[in-house]
């Protein structure tokens, strides 16, 4: 999973700070890297690297990353590496000079990497899908594009690139939200035909002067001081010229919107609102009808409190206590300057950050039956671990709650959920799964009840691929997820990881 956002500001105005910001605000989204590209006078200027955004960019970074229009991405690693040339924002020099950030995966980047070196002869610099994407929108618009002199006054033919981006999608399948600056141009945003990413836009007015923005979450576009227009359609794409004007038009021959329900389970931010959906409202339902779920199959509880995995678990365990009628209670202190667990590359990594990032409460948990309450469970290194601290701090009994289905299939859309062997759902029941985390009781919620609770606007069709193994785009194979598993396990993260040799043209220093 990654953060994007692009921004067209007023003219002799600098949109550096406003990405810095934005891409801080999109951090949960992705911390093994960060990258900010900005043109000013037809020229770009480019600063990324590994690690946080407020370690990749310092004072010298920012004042060469000038210019009213730019874009950026915050990055955690699905497939290939995680070295410094896989960080994003990419960039090709022909034509005109596009720069392109990316959130998702692409399920046929194989056929694409063949079609772009062996049929038309580019060359593909890292494993990142990310730049086969850039070099497809590339070549689509050089096609298009052949007399057009760059040199000259250049009038931008909106046609050109919808039908560029039309023939992108034609090519491309998965999903994948994408937002690209074409130097002399504007800045393009697009979505994939199913809309499985997510993808917003704003606008504001200063003096007269219309600004936009496009980011993965609407939280990004109302922190930095913009109101939200609408996301972007399934299969839409937005062209914001230079001077703030935009264009919108569908360019796939078919759309059926279904977004990955499990934004609205983990990855968003609560305060973010996803295709029309509070990803904070849809939380507190899932949280209530997992009540309801353990009234029926444990009317005579024993449970004296309730206690959330922080931070995305604590949501639905609000509204889970509530709807019991017990305790709510934090009884866990998290250091916040540990990443996030889910998204860390290697098992290992993991293992160790949890209980870093967590400390028990001795008192609430000392001679009580608690219920811990997560978002849900993947590996359950988390769960296994956390369930056993408050044992050692004293609880008396620990259920667990999940407020997802158990996790069973990779998901192939841009979240890190590759290696079937490694989820702790995988050949076991729940029962089982209760045995293997430690727990007196487990209590999972079913997909039937996930979709009905975060169906808020009447959402008809959702993404449940990590659920139910069904891929909304139709051609995911056995043989691509085999090929898919062994090249993103743990294992082949940590041989990824060596370092090499790197390349960066125009990268500002």
């Amino acid at each position: 999973m990654c953060g994007i956002i692009g921004l067209v500001g007023r003219r002799g105005y600098h949109v550096n700070q406003l990405l810095y910001d934005g891409l801080t605000v999109l951090q949960h989204r992705g911390q093994d890297a960060a990258g900010i590209m900005t043109e000013n006078n037809k020229k770009f200027h480019l600063r990324k690297s590994n690690g946080l955004v407020k370690d990749v960019f310092y004072k010298k970074h920012m004042t060469n990353l000038l210019g009213s229009s730019g874009i950026g991405h915050v990055r955690y690693p699905t497939a290939g590496s995680s070295s410094v040339a896989e960080a994003q924002p990419f960039y090709v020099n022909y034509p005109f000079g596009i720069s392109l950030a990316h959130n998702g995966n692409l399920t046929n980047a194989d056929e694409v990497h063949k079609l772009l070196t062996n049929v038309h002869r580019r060359h593909v610099n890292t494993t990142s899908d990310s730049e086969l994407l850039l070099n497809l929108l590339a070549m689509e618009l050089h096609s298009r594009t052949l007399n057009l002199d760059i040199n000259g006054e250049i009038h931008v033919d909106v046609k050109t690139i919808f039908s560029s981006v039309h023939e992108l999608n034609n090519q491309i399948t998965g999903g994948y939200a994408c937002v690209s600056l074409i130097s002399g141009f504007g800045l393009l945003a697009f979505r994939d035909p199913n809309g499985i990413r997510p993808l917003v836009f704003g606008s504001r007015e200063i003096d007269g002067e219309k600004e936009w923005i496009v980011a993965s979450e609407s939280v990004a576009i109302h922190a930095l001081g913009f109101d939200v227009e609408r996301d972007v359609l399934p299969g839409e794409a937005i062209f914001i010229t230079s001077d703030g004007k935009i264009f919108t038009k569908i360019c796939a021959d078919e759309t059926n919107h279904s977004p990955c329900i499990f934004e609205h389970v983990y990855f968003s931010r609560p305060d973010s609102i996803i295709d029309g959906i509070s990803v904070y409202q849809a939380r507190l339902n899932q949280g209530q009808r997992l009540a309801e779920r353990i009234l029926e199959e444990f009317p005579e509880h024993d449970i004296d409190c309730v206690i959330p995995v922080p931070d995305s678990g604590r949501y639905a365990a609000l509204q889970l206590a509530n709807t019991l009628d017990v305790e709510y209670r934090e009884g866990f202190v998290k250091n916040r300057y540990i990443g996030r667990t889910f998204i860390m590359p290697g098992q290992a990594m993991r293992m160790k950050s949890v209980r870093r990032k967590l400390n028990a409460i001795p008192h609430e948990f000392n001679g009580k039956n608690v219920l811990l309450v997560d978002d849900s469970i993947v590996r359950g290194t988390t769960s296994e671990q956390i369930v056993e601290m408050a044992r050692e701090v004293g609880a008396n009994k620990v259920y667990f709650a999940s407020a997802a289905p158990p996790v069973r299939y990779q998901n192939v859309y841009g979240i890190d959920m590759p290696a079937v062997k490694e989820f702790i759902a995988n050949g076991k029941n729940i029962d089982e799964i209760c045995q293997t985390i430690g727990a007196d009781k487990l209590f999972y919620q079913t997909l039937e009840d996930l979709i009905e609770v975060t169906s808020i606007k009447g959402q008809q069709s959702w993404d449940t691929s990590c659920f139910n193994g069904k891929y909304v785009t139709g051609d995911v194979t056995d043989e691509y997820l085999i090929s898919l598993e062994l090249a993103r396990n743990d294992d082949a993260k940590i041989n990824n990881d060596k370092p090499g040799v790197t390349i960066e043209l125009h990268n500002d220093e």
